[in-house]
């Protein structure tokens, strides 16, 4: 029987897994990208370079989006495309921290349809399909219904600023931080966190993974100005993620600015 989308996706950030873990906490190789485009490792590299031999010999039709390989309008004549961060949250791991992430995703019309994240450190998989849930583990998970009153939201703190916020003020929620902005949404899908916030435009490969399973484990996922998030832009940026339950979700978006500058 062929291999399904989504145990390929698995598949490979396992194998992602084990060969980031040779280089962590072991002083890689580190370089900074152009442009102030942040750090890049041997890590990095080796990882991208298993994933683009292994998931283009399975699927050589579908298009290709990574963040260490260098873009293609190729991938705009394709039905399916692969989008894919080899390690999401480099800083965290060239600090040799828990919570970088391998996040590996499917879209087709403009859509995530499959999507796999995966914690090597943590040993802890995330995974969903379009319409089929989404699991840790194996396990089905399942997004808080928190409320604005008690919320804890993950996001940088420049994000909570006041200028953000209709009236100057912030809501009166609790703030927390991860690494990978992969790992973040996976935690909103896991229930761990209410919400989680990103005022910058973000790159998809940071977010096609982690919007699917946070969407199938009941949360609302959208970009700052409460827009469905699409996928295979031409130019691969969204407007800032807002994700949370629908409630929560719902409140915040309300109370953000509808006009605001990126923190």
């Amino acid at each position: 029987m062929p291999e399904t989308d989504l145990s390929l996706l698995i598949d490979a950030a396992r194998q992602s897994g084990d060969i980031a873990m040779r280089f962590f906490q072991k002083n890689p190789n580190v370089t900074d990208k152009p442009d102030g485009a942040g750090p890049v490792t041997e890590a990095d590299l080796a990882v991208n370079n298993m994933l683009e031999e292994t998931l283009g010999d399975a699927r050589p039709d579908y298009g290709w989006l990574s963040e260490e390989t260098e873009d293609s309008d190729a991938r705009m004549s394709t039905e399916r495309q692969f989008v894919v961060d080899p390690i999401d949250g480099t800083r965290a791991f060239i600090e040799g921290g828990k919570d970088w992430s391998h996040a590996l995703a499917i879209v087709k019309d403009s859509q995530v349809v499959a999507a796999a994240v995966y914690l090597p450190v943590r040993d802890v998989m995330f995974a969903a399909t379009l319409g089929g849930g989404a699991t840790m583990n194996g396990v089905p998970i399942r997004a808080s219904e928190v409320q604005v009153e008690g919320a804890t939201v993950l996001g940088a703190k420049p994000n909570f600023d006041g200028r953000f916020w209709r009236g100057g003020v912030a809501p009166p929620i609790k703030r927390a931080f991860r690494s990978s902005l992969a790992y973040r949404l996976c935690l909103v899908g896991q229930g761990r966190f209410d919400g989680m916030m990103t005022l910058r435009p973000s790159w998809e490969w940071d977010i096609a993974a982690g919007a699917l399973i946070a969407t199938e484990a009941g949360a609302r996922v959208t970009d700052q100005h409460d827009r469905p998030l699409q996928f295979n832009n031409i130019f691969p940026k969204v407007p800032g993620v807002l994700a949370a339950g629908p409630n929560l979700h719902a409140n915040l978006a309300v109370l953000l600015e509808p006009q605001n500058a990126n923190p």
